[in-house]
């Protein structure tokens, strides 16, 4: 069963498009899609979002392009993470696991007796 959708949090774009992209390479509207199958269409990201976070991701050296031809034999660029996204991808990953674990420890704290 689908989840409704969700807000992505500020600063998780990136992280996302990282981990969509090392599944294999992907064009702009097939990293949208892999997003929203691995999240049981509960992210859905914006295509005007999406574009300016892999430029973003492109000039900082964590991905890679090249044209192709897509699946339905349109010219599309696809991406590819280069070793520097794979090692930022593992420290986001880290990151956002240790922030997750804080967060539900607090989200499972009940009051004391006194």
């Amino acid at each position: 069963m689908a989840k409704p959708p969700v807000e992505i949090l500020q600063g998780t774009l990136d992280m996302l498009i990282l981990k969509a992209v090392s599944l294999g390479p992907l064009h702009g509207y097939g990293i949208l899609l892999r997003i929203q199958q691995i999240s049981n269409e509960a992210l859905q990201i914006p295509q005007g979002s999406l574009y300016p976070a892999l430029y973003r991701l492109e000039h900082g050296g964590f991905i890679t392009s090249e044209w192709g031809e897509s699946e339905n034999n349109r010219r599309s660029k696809f991406y590819e993470l280069t070793a520097a996204g794979r090692k930022h991808l593992t420290e986001e990953t880290a990151y956002w696991g240790r922030l997750t674990e804080a967060i539900g420890d607090v989200l499972k704290a009940r009051p004391s007796e006194g």
